[in-house]
């Protein structure tokens, strides 16, 4: 990727609006590319404050002050926050530009990028696609929406170097000529329903990641999701699919034992054992074949990607097992913020499923997961504000429990009504925020109460 020449921030006044991982990293770029910055957020205070004004950012807290937005040169959001807030929007309205921060760093590198969305599954093959790079030899940075904003990569960025990097439809929202050589879209399902103002905007969103793509790019493209194939149809990159169930003339496949790479009619390149992957649920199988398909673009071979996977056992948080506790095995899944993703933990498991599902409500239907209950003879245990209507859509067919706000009374009901044999899952279709900072605090909490649950069992027992 050949940065963008005409593009400068010297002697600029320039507003980066969040103080989280991504703004942080945004206002300290800024300042060594010769801006003068405020970050400014909501919050009273923020943990990097030291290492912002020492950088030589200025801070306003507390909110966002309209003057301060309007006098601008350059706004910069960070992820999440939304076009529509009042100042920005007016800001915006006056005249002033505003990008995301992804935009703003692409705008920098030298290195080209392959750019991975997807409504579930992003960062296993982010990560997973970078591994295939390293393992090959390439000069590769993982980041994005996981890892180091891709803020933090621009200085390390030459024209060897490759940034594999998850993007959000947050962040997809406010590009403008953010151009990847390989697009990776793994599947679209409604989520994001709380930000956007509705399923068409996601989708636009989404779609972002193909807008500035030509015919010497490429669009990986998952075969299995109608949806998603739908959102790509007016991309100009060539398009590579990867796929589960269909036949597949050119692309990757997975078949009988292993992932193969397919070439019009040639013999089928074995790129990874299916005894190499050490993940849970075919959706996660699925991650590994678009990681595959998109290293394979970039030169990667098969050796290479089988020593990636077998070195992989999974992100946390992303259908992790935690233990077993009286012939129960607990899987934390806290990752699964939507109903999509709910709905393929569920169906990684054959029977005897015990759900922990609510918390705060992003959209989609809960009665979409019934089908997949009632198969497993599943039971689920209630939590959080979106506890009413989980009860709401599925108390007619399936046993709900109520685990109130609390994940220490969550995980015993759960395992209070788990036969023998079965699986305490955790996976809440929802955001954390109406109970957590977020959803790795929940799913360490829940980590947490499932060993205290087991000491207590053990302890039990033991008498």
């Amino acid at each position: 990727m050949t940065p963008n020449p005409s593009f400068s921030v010297v002697g600029k006044r320039v507003v980066v609006v969040g103080a989280a991982r991504s703004g942080v990293a945004a206002a300290q770029l800024l300042v060594r590319r010769g801006a003068a910055v405020v970050l400014t957020d909501a919050k009273e205070r923020v943990d990097a404050e030291h290492e912002l004004r020492s950088a030589g950012v200025t801070l306003e807290l507390g909110g966002h002050r309209s003057e301060t937005l309007h006098g601008a040169d350059l706004i910069v959001l960070s992820p999440g926050v939304p076009l529509t807030q009042p100042q920005i929007a007016a800001a915006k309205a006056s005249g002033v530009p505003v990008i995301g921060e992804l935009e703003l760093a692409s705008r920098w590198l030298r290195g080209r990028i392959i750019a991975i969305t997807g409504t579930k599954g992003k960062s296993t093959t982010t990560t997973l696609t970078g591994r295939m790079l390293d393992e090959a030899g390439y000069d590769v940075l993982v980041g994005g929406n996981i890892g180091n904003a891709l803020s933090a990569q621009v200085d390390q960025s030459t024209e060897r170097t490759i940034h594999v990097i998850e993007t959000s439809s947050f962040q997809l929202q406010t590009t403008e000529t953010f151009h990847p050589w390989i697009a990776v879209l793994l599947n679209f399902s409604p989520d994001h329903l709380d930000h956007h103002a509705d399923l068409s905007e996601y989708a636009a969103a989404k779609a972002r990641i193909f807008a500035n793509q030509t015919v010497d790019d490429w669009a990986v493209l998952n075969a299995d999701d109608r949806a998603s194939q739908a959102l790509a149809q007016d991309a100009r990159s060539r398009v590579f699919e990867f796929t589960l169930h269909r036949e597949l003339v050119n692309g990757v496949v997975a078949r009988d034992h292993a992932i193969v790479l397919r070439r019009g009619g040639e013999d089928d390149e074995v790129l990874v054992p299916l005894s190499s992957v050490r993940l849970l649920g075919d959706h996660l199988l699925s991650d590994v074949c678009a990681a595959a398909a998109a290293a394979s673009l970039a030169g990667v071979g098969g050796e290479a990607m089988t020593r990636a996977v077998e070195g992989f056992s999974g992100l946390e948080h992303a259908l992790e097992p935690v233990t077993e506790i009286g012939g129960v095995s607990f899987v934390n899944d806290s990752k699964a913020t939507n109903i999509e993703s709910a709905l393929r933990a569920i169906e990684s498991f054959d029977d005897d499923v015990v759900v922990i599902l609510g918390g705060r409500f992003k959209g989609g239907n809960f009665a979409d997961l019934r089908d997949a209950l009632v198969a497993r003879h599943a039971q689920i245990v209630a939590i959080g504000e979106a506890a009413p209507l989980v009860h709401r859509a599925l108390d007619a067919t399936v046993r709900v429990h109520d685990g109130g706000s609390d994940m220490a009374r969550a995980v015993r009901v759960a395992f209070s009504v788990a036969p023998p044999g079965g699986t305490v899952l955790l996976a809440p279709a929802c955001s954390s925020f109406d109970m957590f900072r977020d959803y790795a605090q929940r799913g360490r909490t829940f980590k947490q109460e499932v060993m205290k649950l087991g000491e207590e069992w053990l302890a039990t027992n033991e008498q």
